[in-house]
This record gives structure tokens, sequence and C-alpha cells, in this order.
């Protein structure tokens, strides 16, 4: 990247001045080890001081102007928290990781695995981010040839880890179909539907980069080992991202936040399978919160497996997909991709007038009737019952025999 790199986030337009790329990178993988995901005190410090010397002020080797302090405090008060730290009390509790810091270490540690550390100043740092604010990580590390996909051309497909044959299904059918359609597959790489998701975005033969799969923890292992295959040919094929240094540990919390970047990467998030409290609908209200699309498929009501889904399309926070065409409508340009209107198997009496529709009902399939008894049983008037006759015969609905008028072969609704 050319020129002189701005700083990001809050941003009070300080510039990074003459900092090479090397030491920002360096700075920015020490705080991936320093600060916990989604941090928004060391977030805001970084956009108003630069990765260089918000590192110097979160290690406690120099303070801060107290005109940052009190602008940084301003807009996390007036983004609705109900208090703040402060810098010194942050600096505090960041303290006991400053020893463990060795940026080198890890990013020499990433390129032995055949990886690289992708930082907001790399042309290839996904756009989704921005609308992060500060929650945007710090960088990204990354595992895999591939660059980073496109908001526009990705879609997050998440659900249970306990996921049902019916959810795997759908799951599989949506993974493959998006694939084929050029559309890059984002999810977690967890047991259930994640996994099922990244194993049938692999089946295609495509050049499209088929998947994506955002991890807890550091890219030096492959959590969970269960899913070890399935993660290596991610690697191999697709790309393993973190927000977290070789060797964090993939924690609960860190699942958690996770859930944010997967939601940012993607133009949609499509929720398979959730039960009523899960992860996978975090991933959804993440999405939602930024202005992405969300949608949900529907399941049995008695399923526990579909109740988040359910609860979702509920509260108006999904729309209902049940196809992959109807996922990439959501996706394609206004205008492009729509799903085909379904139709379902017509039957010959479509269209039929109320009228004619009295008279079919009340003609008799085997023997036939004359046209006062129809008149009684359709409560029809003569001329209508005549002229209905007319018509249905026209249709091939009806004939007229010896022993009076009755249905034909193909008329529906036969007694």
């Amino acid at each position: 990247m050319s020129g002189e790199p701005q700083s990001r986030g809050c941003g009070l337009g300080i510039p990074t001045g003459g900092e090479a790329l090397a030491e920002i990178r360096a700075a920015r993988a020490a705080l991936t080890r320093l600060i916990e995901p989604g941090d928004a005190t060391a977030a805001l410090l970084v956009g108003a001081l630069g990765p260089v010397e918000g590192l110097q002020v979160a290690t406690g080797k120099r303070s801060v102007d107290p005109a940052i302090e009190g602008h940084v405090r301003s807009l996390l008060l007036g983004s609705g928290a109900k208090a703040w730290e402060g810098f010194s009390a942050a600096v505090e509790r960041w303290k006991g990781r400053v020893p463990d810091l060795a940026p080198h270490r890890d990013l020499e540690t990433i390129a032995r695995f055949g990886g690289r550390f992708v930082i907001p100043e790399d042309p290839e740092w996904p756009d989704g981010f921005e609308d992060l604010g500060e929650q945007a990580p710090h960088g990204l590390w990354v595992r895999g040839e591939e660059r980073l996909p496109a908001q526009r051309s990705a879609v997050a497909v998440v659900g249970s880890r306990n996921a049902t044959n019916y959810g795997l299904s759908v799951c599989g059918e949506l993974a493959k179909g998006l694939v084929d359609r050029g559309v890059t597959v984002v999810s977690g790489g967890a047991y259930g539907i994640d996994a099922q998701a990244h194993r049938a975005a692999l089946v295609t033969d495509g050049t499209v980069l088929p998947t994506v799969a955002v991890m807890a923890g550091g890219l030096d292992r492959y959590y969970p080992s269960g899913n070890e295959e399935l993660l290596r040919e991610v690697a191999r094929r697709g790309l393993l991202v973190s927000e977290l240094p070789p060797g964090g540990a993939p924690t609960r919390h860190r699942f958690l936040r996770r859930n944010r970047l997967i939601a940012a990467l993607a133009a949609v998030t499509v929720v398979v399978e959730a039960q009523w409290r899960s992860g996978a609908r975090s991933t959804a209200h993440h999405a939602a919160d930024i202005g992405r699309t969300v949608a949900a498929v529907p399941g049995s009501v008695y399923s526990a497996s579909s109740a988040g889904c359910h609860r979702l399309l509920r509260d108006g926070v999904a729309v209902c997909v049940t196809d992959v065409q109807e996922v990439y409508e959501l996706l394609a340009p206004v205008g492009d991709g729509l799903a085909a209107e379904r139709e379902g198997r017509t039957a010959i009496h479509d269209g039929l007038a109320v009228e004619d529709l009295l008279l079919l009902d009340a003609l008799p399939v085997r023997k036939g009737a004359g046209i006062d008894s129809l008149t009684a049983v359709a409560g029809l008037s003569t001329a209508q019952v005549r002229a209905g006759l007319g018509r249905l015969q026209l249709m091939g609905l009806c004939q007229q025999t010896a022993g009076g008028w009755r249905r034909t072969d193909q008329s529906p609704g036969k007694r």
C-alpha cells in the first residue's frame, strides 16, 4: 500500500505520519494478543492515535493527551454506555498480557503455516468491517491462498451444532447452490450446520472461493479437533480466519464475539436451524444491527432445533427462505436473480365462474340428471343451468346421455 496510511476507527483525523506499513502491521499484531475481541476502549484509542501510538499507550509506555481521553469518553457515553473506566483503568487490566507480546514471532508463526496477517491498511481488508465501528477487529489472521471475499459476494450460513437430518439436508443444498452461483459461503467451522455448510461448499469444482471459516482461536491448530480434516481442506481450498493470534484459546466469550465477524463478512446471513437460545441467533442479530439482510429456514413447529428460526421470523428479524434461489434473490442486485414464481398443479376447473362450479358439483358421475334435478341441486335458475351446461360441455367437463347430463371422466371431484 503506497502513501502514508491514515488511522481508522472513530478517528480524530490524526494521521499515522511516517509509520512504515511493517511497523503498523507489527503493532496491530501485538494488539490482537493484548486486547480481547470487541474492546471498544482499545478500538477508540487506536482510532484516535493510530495503531503504533495506540499500542504505546495501551502498554503503559506513554500517557494519552487529556483532550483525546475526553473525546473518547464522549464517544462512548454518547453511544449509550452508562459509564467509562478511563484509559488508566484500561491500561491496568491490559498490563498482565504485556510481557507476552511478541508480534514478530506471531507473524513468523502464521507465515510458517502458510498464512498471513491482514490489516485495515491493506487493500484486501474486508469492506464490511467498516459497519462494525469500534467493534471492528484490529487485524485478521488468515490461512489460505485466496483473497478475502467482498461482502457483496458472500453469504453466511449458520445454525445449530445439534443439527437434525432435515437441517443438514437443507444446509447442504443451500451451500452448494450458492457456490454454484459464484457466492462464497461463510460459517464458523463448528459441528453441525457450520460443518455441513463448509463441506457442501467444497463439493463444487468452480473457480470461486468456496468457503471461509471464521474461527474463535488461533490458527495454529484446528478446533474443534473432530473437524480437523474438514478444516484442513478449508485452509487448502478456501480460507481460515481469526482475530486471535497463534496460540489464542477458543473460549466461550471469543466464540460469541467472532459471530459479529461472520455477520460483517457477508451481505446475507441465513440461519438454517437454531434453538430458542443459540449462537446462530446471536449471529443473526449482529447482522441485523449492522444493516445486513437476515433470512431463516422454517422447520417443524414441534422441532426445538427450529424454534430459534421461528422466533427470528416472528420478531421480524428475518425473512423466510426455503431454497437457494430465494437466498440468492436477497443477494443479487435489484431485478436480478429473482426466484421464479411457483405454480401448483393446475386443475381442470380452475378459472370457472361460481355458477359453473355449483353446476359442476351438482352433476352426477354415473347416471344422468335432468335440467329440473340440476336446478334444484345447484340452486340455480333453469336459464343458468342450460347456459352452464353448454360452457361445461365445450370444456369437456360434462356430456349429455340418454338419461340426462353427467360429468365426464376427466371432471374433478368424482363421486
